[in-house]
Protein backbone atom coordinates (compact mmCIF):
# COMPACT_ATOMS: atom_id res chain seq x y z
CA UNK A 1 0.00 0.00 0.00
CA UNK A 2 1.75 3.52 -1.50
CA UNK A 3 1.55 6.24 1.59
CA UNK A 4 -0.76 8.80 1.44
CA UNK A 5 1.17 12.34 1.33
CA UNK A 6 -0.36 14.83 3.48
CA UNK A 7 0.02 18.39 3.03
CA UNK A 8 -1.56 20.18 6.65
CA UNK A 9 -2.81 24.30 6.28
CA UNK A 10 -2.89 25.32 9.24
CA UNK A 11 -0.75 22.85 11.32
CA UNK A 12 0.14 24.60 14.25
CA UNK A 13 -3.52 24.33 15.57
CA UNK A 14 -5.30 22.25 17.57
CA UNK A 15 -6.13 20.06 14.17
CA UNK A 16 -3.05 20.62 12.69
CA UNK A 17 -1.56 18.85 15.93
CA UNK A 18 -4.37 16.51 16.20
CA UNK A 19 -3.74 14.95 12.60
CA UNK A 20 -0.19 15.02 12.81
CA UNK A 21 -0.74 12.85 16.06
CA UNK A 22 -2.84 10.15 14.00
CA UNK A 23 0.11 10.61 11.08
CA UNK A 24 2.55 9.38 13.51
CA UNK A 25 0.70 6.81 14.54
CA UNK A 26 0.55 5.02 11.12
CA UNK A 27 4.06 5.38 9.42
CA UNK A 28 3.35 3.17 6.96
CA UNK A 29 -0.04 4.68 5.47
CA UNK A 30 0.87 8.60 5.87
CA UNK A 31 3.57 10.97 5.54
CA UNK A 32 3.62 14.53 5.71
CA UNK A 33 4.41 16.40 2.18
CA UNK A 34 3.65 20.07 3.41
CA UNK A 35 3.31 21.93 6.81
CA UNK A 36 1.88 25.62 6.94
CA UNK A 37 0.99 28.54 9.47
CA UNK A 38 0.45 31.92 9.88
CA UNK A 39 3.39 33.25 11.50
CA UNK A 40 4.38 30.79 14.51
CA UNK A 41 7.69 29.84 12.89
CA UNK A 42 9.69 28.50 15.97
CA UNK A 43 6.59 26.25 16.31
CA UNK A 44 6.56 25.26 12.44
CA UNK A 45 10.44 24.84 12.56
CA UNK A 46 10.03 22.12 15.20
CA UNK A 47 6.96 20.16 13.10
CA UNK A 48 9.52 20.56 10.32
CA UNK A 49 12.79 19.01 12.40
CA UNK A 50 10.05 15.96 13.32
CA UNK A 51 8.37 15.24 10.13
CA UNK A 52 10.71 16.66 6.95
CA UNK A 53 8.39 17.85 4.85
CA UNK A 54 8.88 19.07 1.20
CA UNK A 55 7.60 22.13 1.52
CA UNK A 56 6.94 24.61 4.77
CA UNK A 57 5.20 27.59 4.40
CA UNK A 58 4.76 30.89 6.46
CA UNK A 59 1.73 33.65 5.02
CA UNK A 60 4.44 36.12 7.21
CA UNK A 61 7.27 36.63 5.27
CA UNK A 62 9.67 37.61 7.80
CA UNK A 63 8.44 34.61 9.89
CA UNK A 64 8.95 32.51 6.30
CA UNK A 65 12.78 34.37 6.38
CA UNK A 66 13.62 33.01 10.32
CA UNK A 67 12.07 29.78 9.81
CA UNK A 68 14.49 29.63 6.56
CA UNK A 69 17.88 30.31 8.63
CA UNK A 70 16.15 27.75 11.25
CA UNK A 71 15.99 25.14 9.24
CA UNK A 72 19.27 25.63 7.51
CA UNK A 73 21.19 26.09 10.47
CA UNK A 74 19.67 22.85 11.54
CA UNK A 75 20.56 20.96 8.19
CA UNK A 76 16.96 20.47 7.08
CA UNK A 77 16.14 20.26 3.83
CA UNK A 78 12.57 21.66 3.54
CA UNK A 79 11.77 24.36 0.87
CA UNK A 80 10.96 27.27 2.44
CA UNK A 81 7.97 29.45 1.12
CA UNK A 82 5.69 32.65 2.28
CA UNK A 83 2.58 33.91 1.69
CA UNK A 84 -0.81 32.70 0.00
CA UNK A 85 0.99 32.21 -2.82
CA UNK A 86 2.96 29.53 -0.45
CA UNK A 87 -0.21 28.30 0.43
CA UNK A 88 -1.77 27.76 -2.92
CA UNK A 89 1.64 25.47 -3.78
CA UNK A 90 1.32 23.76 -0.56
CA UNK A 91 -2.10 22.67 -1.64
CA UNK A 92 -1.95 21.69 -5.00
CA UNK A 93 1.87 20.33 -5.36
CA UNK A 94 2.26 16.84 -7.53
CA UNK A 95 3.40 15.02 -4.42
CA UNK A 96 0.71 16.02 -2.68
CA UNK A 97 -2.67 13.20 -2.31
CA UNK A 98 -4.37 14.73 0.77
CA UNK A 99 -4.74 18.02 2.16
CA UNK A 100 -6.43 19.19 5.08
CA UNK A 101 -7.80 22.46 5.40
CA UNK A 102 -7.49 23.92 8.65
CA UNK A 103 -6.77 27.09 8.62
CA UNK A 104 -9.07 29.28 10.58
CA UNK A 105 -11.07 32.19 8.79
CA UNK A 106 -10.93 33.51 5.46
CA UNK A 107 -6.89 33.00 5.19
CA UNK A 108 -7.30 29.48 3.98
CA UNK A 109 -9.80 30.54 0.87
CA UNK A 110 -7.91 30.36 -1.57
CA UNK A 111 -5.28 27.46 -1.10
CA UNK A 112 -8.78 25.23 -0.18
CA UNK A 113 -10.27 26.29 -3.70
CA UNK A 114 -6.89 25.81 -5.51
CA UNK A 115 -6.96 22.09 -3.63
CA UNK A 116 -10.37 21.61 -4.77
CA UNK A 117 -9.48 22.26 -8.33
CA UNK A 118 -6.61 20.54 -8.31
CA UNK A 119 -8.58 17.04 -7.48
CA UNK A 120 -6.86 16.63 -4.34
CA UNK A 121 -8.59 14.52 -1.53
CA UNK A 122 -9.72 17.57 0.85
CA UNK A 123 -10.30 16.62 4.66
CA UNK A 124 -12.27 20.09 5.41
CA UNK A 125 -11.98 21.53 8.48
CA UNK A 126 -12.38 25.30 7.24
CA UNK A 127 -15.82 25.62 7.47
CA UNK A 128 -14.93 29.27 5.95
CA UNK A 129 -14.56 27.84 2.63
CA UNK A 130 -18.05 27.00 2.27
CA UNK A 131 -19.57 29.52 4.51
CA UNK A 132 -18.09 32.41 2.39
CA UNK A 133 -17.67 30.87 -1.32
CA UNK A 134 -20.03 28.03 -1.33
CA UNK A 135 -20.97 27.63 -4.81
CA UNK A 136 -17.63 28.26 -5.77
CA UNK A 137 -15.93 25.65 -3.52
CA UNK A 138 -18.30 23.02 -5.01
CA UNK A 139 -18.08 23.71 -8.17
CA UNK A 140 -14.15 23.58 -7.83
CA UNK A 141 -15.06 20.55 -5.99
CA UNK A 142 -17.08 19.15 -9.08
CA UNK A 143 -14.35 20.10 -11.75
CA UNK A 144 -11.63 18.99 -10.84
CA UNK A 145 -13.32 15.48 -9.27
CA UNK A 146 -11.70 16.04 -5.90
CA UNK A 147 -12.69 14.19 -2.80
CA UNK A 148 -14.37 16.06 0.06
CA UNK A 149 -14.35 14.44 3.37
CA UNK A 150 -15.37 16.95 6.21
CA UNK A 151 -13.79 16.35 9.78
CA UNK A 152 -15.19 18.86 11.96
CA UNK A 153 -17.06 16.49 14.47
CA UNK A 154 -20.47 17.05 13.38
CA UNK A 155 -20.19 17.30 9.72
CA UNK A 156 -18.26 14.24 9.98
CA UNK A 157 -20.75 12.84 12.33
CA UNK A 158 -23.29 13.50 9.41
CA UNK A 159 -21.04 11.99 6.87
CA UNK A 160 -20.84 8.89 8.74
CA UNK A 161 -24.36 8.34 8.95
CA UNK A 162 -25.13 8.60 5.49
CA UNK A 163 -25.21 6.26 3.03
CA UNK A 164 -21.66 5.75 1.16
CA UNK A 165 -23.35 6.69 -2.38
CA UNK A 166 -25.77 10.24 -1.07
CA UNK A 167 -24.84 12.67 -3.68
CA UNK A 168 -26.40 15.59 -2.21
CA UNK A 169 -29.42 14.62 -2.53
CA UNK A 170 -31.84 14.05 0.57
CA UNK A 171 -34.90 13.06 -1.09
CA UNK A 172 -33.63 10.41 -2.64
CA UNK A 173 -31.38 8.80 -0.14
CA UNK A 174 -34.76 9.42 2.44
CA UNK A 175 -33.35 12.08 4.67
CA UNK A 176 -35.86 13.99 6.49
CA UNK A 177 -33.37 16.06 8.66
CA UNK A 178 -29.99 16.57 9.88
CA UNK A 179 -29.47 17.69 13.43
CA UNK A 180 -26.62 19.45 14.38
CA UNK A 181 -25.74 18.73 18.04
CA UNK A 182 -24.10 21.58 20.23
CA UNK A 183 -22.25 21.82 23.74
CA UNK A 184 -23.92 25.67 24.29
CA UNK A 185 -19.93 26.50 25.37
CA UNK A 186 -18.96 27.74 28.53
CA UNK A 187 -21.80 30.22 28.80
CA UNK A 188 -24.39 28.13 28.40
CA UNK A 189 -25.99 28.75 32.24
CA UNK A 190 -24.33 32.25 32.79
CA UNK A 191 -26.90 34.89 33.79
CA UNK A 192 -28.25 37.06 30.78
CA UNK A 193 -27.17 39.98 32.67
CA UNK A 194 -23.63 38.76 33.23
CA UNK A 195 -23.09 38.16 29.58
CA UNK A 196 -20.99 41.60 28.87
CA UNK A 197 -18.97 41.12 31.60
CA UNK A 198 -17.49 38.02 30.41
CA UNK A 199 -13.95 37.73 29.50
CA UNK A 200 -11.84 36.29 26.85
CA UNK A 201 -10.47 33.50 29.04
CA UNK A 202 -13.99 32.64 29.90
CA UNK A 203 -15.32 32.49 26.69
CA UNK A 204 -12.08 30.42 26.08
CA UNK A 205 -12.77 27.78 28.46
CA UNK A 206 -14.91 25.12 26.51
CA UNK A 207 -15.94 22.37 28.98
CA UNK A 208 -15.15 19.62 26.59
CA UNK A 209 -12.89 20.40 23.45
CA UNK A 210 -9.59 21.53 23.38
CA UNK A 211 -9.60 24.78 20.54
CA UNK A 212 -7.98 27.87 19.21
CA UNK A 213 -9.05 30.98 20.94
CA UNK A 214 -10.98 32.36 18.16
CA UNK A 215 -13.13 28.81 17.50
CA UNK A 216 -13.86 28.85 21.07
CA UNK A 217 -15.67 32.12 21.22
CA UNK A 218 -17.40 30.86 18.15
CA UNK A 219 -18.63 27.91 20.31
CA UNK A 220 -19.45 30.20 23.25
CA UNK A 221 -22.09 32.53 20.89
CA UNK A 222 -22.88 29.13 19.23
CA UNK A 223 -21.70 31.21 15.62
CA UNK A 224 -19.90 28.40 15.29
CA UNK A 225 -22.96 26.33 14.89
CA UNK A 226 -24.67 29.15 12.96
CA UNK A 227 -21.81 28.78 10.24
CA UNK A 228 -21.58 24.91 10.66
CA UNK A 229 -25.32 24.65 9.33
CA UNK A 230 -24.18 26.95 6.41
CA UNK A 231 -21.49 24.19 5.82
CA UNK A 232 -23.77 21.68 6.41
CA UNK A 233 -26.09 22.69 3.37
CA UNK A 234 -23.49 23.20 0.99
CA UNK A 235 -22.08 19.75 2.05
CA UNK A 236 -25.34 17.70 2.23
CA UNK A 237 -27.88 19.67 -0.18
CA UNK A 238 -30.11 19.89 2.27
CA UNK A 239 -32.10 23.10 2.64
CA UNK A 240 -32.15 24.93 5.83
CA UNK A 241 -35.43 24.12 6.93
CA UNK A 242 -34.49 20.70 7.88
CA UNK A 243 -31.34 21.19 9.70
CA UNK A 244 -31.73 21.91 13.24
CA UNK A 245 -29.72 22.19 16.03
CA UNK A 246 -29.85 20.84 19.66
CA UNK A 247 -28.24 21.56 22.67
CA UNK A 248 -26.12 18.46 24.01
CA UNK A 249 -23.53 19.48 26.65
CA UNK A 250 -21.72 16.35 26.29
CA UNK A 251 -20.83 16.52 23.50
CA UNK A 252 -20.72 12.74 23.32
CA UNK A 253 -23.68 12.51 20.18
CA UNK A 254 -21.96 14.48 17.55
CA UNK A 255 -24.88 14.75 14.77
CA UNK A 256 -27.70 12.80 13.97
CA UNK A 257 -29.54 11.70 10.49
CA UNK A 258 -33.34 11.83 10.79
CA UNK A 259 -34.70 9.57 7.46
CA UNK A 260 -38.75 9.44 6.18
CA UNK A 261 -39.03 5.66 7.71
CA UNK A 262 -38.27 7.38 11.69
CA UNK A 263 -35.03 6.04 11.94
CA UNK A 264 -32.72 8.47 13.51
CA UNK A 265 -28.98 7.08 13.00
CA UNK A 266 -26.15 9.13 15.09
CA UNK A 267 -22.28 9.21 15.59
CA UNK A 268 -21.02 9.05 19.25
CA UNK A 269 -17.24 9.06 20.74
CA UNK A 270 -15.64 11.05 22.59
CA UNK A 271 -14.73 14.59 22.01
CA UNK A 272 -11.52 14.28 20.48
CA UNK A 273 -11.02 15.72 17.13
CA UNK A 274 -8.50 12.58 16.25
CA UNK A 275 -11.49 10.68 15.87
CA UNK A 276 -13.22 12.11 12.35
CA UNK A 277 -9.33 12.92 11.29
CA UNK A 278 -8.46 9.33 11.47
CA UNK A 279 -11.86 8.09 9.62
CA UNK A 280 -11.34 10.87 7.10
CA UNK A 281 -7.43 10.10 6.41
CA UNK A 282 -8.52 6.24 5.86
CA UNK A 283 -11.77 6.76 4.39
CA UNK A 284 -13.16 4.32 3.58
CA UNK A 285 -10.91 2.66 6.15
CA UNK A 286 -10.52 2.23 10.12
CA UNK A 287 -7.58 3.01 11.94
CA UNK A 288 -7.11 3.18 15.49
CA UNK A 289 -6.21 7.02 16.75
CA UNK A 290 -5.17 6.03 20.81
CA UNK A 291 -9.07 7.37 21.71
CA UNK A 292 -10.29 5.40 24.76
CA UNK A 293 -13.24 3.60 23.73
CA UNK A 294 -16.46 5.01 24.91
CA UNK A 295 -18.14 3.67 28.19
CA UNK A 296 -22.07 4.09 27.82
CA UNK A 297 -22.63 2.63 31.51
CA UNK A 298 -20.30 5.11 32.82
CA UNK A 299 -21.60 8.01 30.95
CA UNK A 300 -25.35 7.03 31.81
CA UNK A 301 -26.99 9.80 30.80
CA UNK A 302 -27.27 12.18 27.47
CA UNK A 303 -28.85 15.80 27.92
CA UNK A 304 -30.57 17.68 24.59
CA UNK A 305 -32.61 21.36 24.68
CA UNK A 306 -33.62 23.92 22.03
CA UNK A 307 -30.87 26.47 22.00
CA UNK A 308 -31.89 29.47 23.74
CA UNK A 309 -31.82 32.47 20.87
CA UNK A 310 -31.73 34.95 23.33
CA UNK A 311 -28.41 34.00 24.58
CA UNK A 312 -27.28 32.95 21.12
CA UNK A 313 -28.80 35.41 18.72
CA UNK A 314 -26.12 34.80 16.33
CA UNK A 315 -28.05 31.65 15.11
CA UNK A 316 -30.70 33.92 13.96
CA UNK A 317 -28.03 35.94 11.82
CA UNK A 318 -26.57 32.59 10.12
CA UNK A 319 -30.32 31.16 9.41
CA UNK A 320 -31.38 35.12 7.75
CA UNK A 321 -27.43 34.95 6.02
CA UNK A 322 -28.12 31.23 4.22
CA UNK A 323 -32.11 32.28 3.73
CA UNK A 324 -30.11 35.50 1.88
CA UNK A 325 -27.97 33.69 0.39
CA UNK A 326 -25.17 35.83 -2.35
CA UNK A 327 -22.85 37.21 -0.01
CA UNK A 328 -24.44 37.00 2.92
CA UNK A 329 -22.61 34.16 4.38
CA UNK A 330 -19.35 35.91 3.55
CA UNK A 331 -20.28 39.44 5.19
CA UNK A 332 -21.53 37.58 8.34
CA UNK A 333 -18.11 35.75 8.69
CA UNK A 334 -15.92 38.56 7.98
CA UNK A 335 -17.94 40.76 10.68
CA UNK A 336 -17.71 38.09 13.17
CA UNK A 337 -13.65 37.52 12.70
CA UNK A 338 -13.14 41.14 13.11
CA UNK A 339 -14.97 41.27 16.05
CA UNK A 340 -14.43 38.08 17.77
CA UNK A 341 -10.63 39.42 17.31
CA UNK A 342 -11.54 42.79 18.81
CA UNK A 343 -13.08 40.58 21.81
CA UNK A 344 -9.74 38.89 22.56
CA UNK A 345 -7.98 41.82 22.33
CA UNK A 346 -10.24 43.28 24.78
CA UNK A 347 -11.30 45.96 22.95
CA UNK A 348 -15.01 44.94 22.96
CA UNK A 349 -17.44 43.29 24.95
CA UNK A 350 -18.50 40.17 24.17
CA UNK A 351 -22.28 41.40 24.05
CA UNK A 352 -20.58 43.43 20.70
CA UNK A 353 -19.77 40.24 19.01
CA UNK A 354 -23.48 39.52 17.70
CA UNK A 355 -24.54 43.47 16.93
CA UNK A 356 -21.14 43.78 15.02
CA UNK A 357 -22.53 41.31 12.74
CA UNK A 358 -26.16 42.84 12.56
CA UNK A 359 -24.79 45.84 11.40
CA UNK A 360 -22.69 44.60 8.64
CA UNK A 361 -25.63 42.54 7.34
CA UNK A 362 -28.11 45.63 7.21
CA UNK A 363 -25.54 47.71 5.23
CA UNK A 364 -24.40 45.20 2.99
CA UNK A 365 -27.25 44.18 0.94
CA UNK A 366 -26.52 40.34 -0.44
CA UNK A 367 -25.35 39.97 -4.31
CA UNK A 368 -24.44 36.73 -5.82
CA UNK A 369 -21.17 35.26 -5.50
CA UNK A 370 -20.23 33.93 -9.20
CA UNK A 371 -16.44 34.39 -8.56
CA UNK A 372 -14.05 33.79 -5.21
CA UNK A 373 -13.22 37.51 -6.24
CA UNK A 374 -16.81 38.45 -5.42
CA UNK A 375 -17.05 36.63 -2.24
CA UNK A 376 -13.48 38.17 -1.24
CA UNK A 377 -14.64 41.89 -1.77
CA UNK A 378 -17.82 41.19 0.00
CA UNK A 379 -15.35 39.96 2.82
CA UNK A 380 -13.42 43.29 2.86
CA UNK A 381 -16.34 45.44 2.88
CA UNK A 382 -17.84 43.73 5.64
CA UNK A 383 -14.81 44.01 8.11
CA UNK A 384 -14.49 47.64 6.90
CA UNK A 385 -18.16 48.24 8.13
CA UNK A 386 -17.70 46.18 11.55
CA UNK A 387 -14.20 48.08 12.25
CA UNK A 388 -15.97 51.13 12.12
CA UNK A 389 -18.91 50.19 14.07
CA UNK A 390 -16.69 49.01 16.70
CA UNK A 391 -14.65 52.05 16.72
CA UNK A 392 -11.49 50.13 15.73
CA UNK A 393 -8.48 51.35 13.42
CA UNK A 394 -8.72 50.70 9.76
CA UNK A 395 -6.92 47.19 8.62
CA UNK A 396 -3.19 47.79 7.90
Amino acid sequence: MTARRISILGATGSVGESTLDVISRHPDRFSVGALTARAQWQKLAQLCRAHRPEIAVLVNPQAALQLERALAHDGVRTRVLAGEAGLVEAATASGIDTVVAAIVGAAGLRSTVAAAGAGKRILLANKEALVIGGAVFMRAVEAGRALLLPIDSEHNAIFQCLPQSYARKPAQAGVRRILLTASGGPLRTRPLAELPSVTADEACAHPNWVMGRKISVDSATMMNKGLEMIEAHWLFGVPRERIEIVVHPESVVHSLVDYVDGSVLAQLGHPDMRTPIAQALAFPDRIDTGVAPLDLVRLATLNFSAPDHERFPCLALAAAALDAGGTAPAILNAANEVAVAAFLDSRIRYTDIAPACTEALARLPARPVDSLDDAIGADAEARAIARSWLNLPAAA
